[in-house]
């Protein structure tokens, strides 16, 4: 089974080949605003570099959110692009649940929760928190040697999730946080919590001290990480309606004066 892993939810823009479970190539940029022009040239750079045409594709798999809005349409539409074209399946991951399952899976060492965190602007994350029951058939993540670098369905219903016999639980669904001090102590007093992703950082300091918080501001989220969850959807069957599918915005979109220099604000009449 070979397999095309798109992961535009944050600031990263990640491109992944897979077959018969094994990550071939990985592709990823955090230009800023530049998924548009990257997500295609890293698609076509993994094909050339894997000699694998897109005819060779038995499913896409893309990352459904939460995340920012921009970024889930692109890889969305362009999933459902190469699906619709190709008549393969679409498979998504929430992409929460991705980031925690990565994250377990490059450190087979850690046996305490995960909370992964989205910024969601100004004081907010998006966050769920998620835990390992056991680790039984879920193997270590590791790079692949030919993978070059450049450097550059609401889920929140769900309770539990499985990658091949390991069992996780999601012990706070997803939700957009205000971080502020105190707000996870329910499940620090409980036991370690590692808090990943791109919101980890901007609230370290608002979280408040406690002796079981743990940060990793070394991960990096990825499109090869989706690929336990994906196969296991895939050989379940458990695939998404092409024509109909959106991804989990959770909040509602919020326009932004743009960034991009050269480009004037556009006011409309009512």
């Amino acid at each position: 089974m070979t397999i095309l892993l798109l992961e535009t939810a944050t600031a990263v823009c990640s491109v992944a080949l897979a077959r018969d479970g094994e990550v071939l190539a990985e592709l990823h940029s955090d230009q800023p605003n530049a998924h548009s022009s990257r997500l295609p040239l890293f698609v076509e750079q993994l094909f050339e570099q894997c000699h694998i045409t897109p005819k060779q594709l038995d499913a896409v798999c893309v990352s459904s959110g939460p995340g920012s809005y921009t970024g889930l349409r692109i890889g969305v539409s362009s999933a459902k692009g190469f699906c619709y074209a190709l008549s393969i399946p679409l498979l998504s991951v929430p992409t929460l649940q991705g980031m925690a399952a990565q994250y377990y899976a490059q450190h087979p060492d850690y046996h305490g929760m995960v909370c992964p965190m989205i910024d969601a602007r100004r004081m907010e994350c998006y966050t769920a928190i998620i835990e390992m029951e056991n680790r039984k058939g879920l193997p270590p993540c590791k790079p692949s040697p030919c993978k070059p670098i450049l450097i550059e369905n609401n889920p929140s219903a769900t309770t539990k999730f499985s990658i091949l016999n390991s069992q996780f639980s999601i012990l706070k669904p997803t939700s957009a946080d205000i971080i502020e001090s105190g707000i996870y102590d329910d499940f620090l007093n409980r036991g370690e919590v590692m808090f990943i992703g791109d919101g980890a950082e901007k609230t370290r300091a608002l979280l408040g001290i406690h002796l079981n918080a743990r940060y990793d501001t070394d991960f990096h989220i990825s499109a090869a990480g989706m690929l336990p969850i994906a196969m296991q959807r895939l050989q379940a069957g458990q695939v998404e309606d092409v024509a109909y599918f959106e991804p989990f915005y959770l909040k509602d979109f919020v326009a932004k004066k743009s960034v991009i220099r050269g480009l004037k604000e556009v006011r409309t009449k009512n």
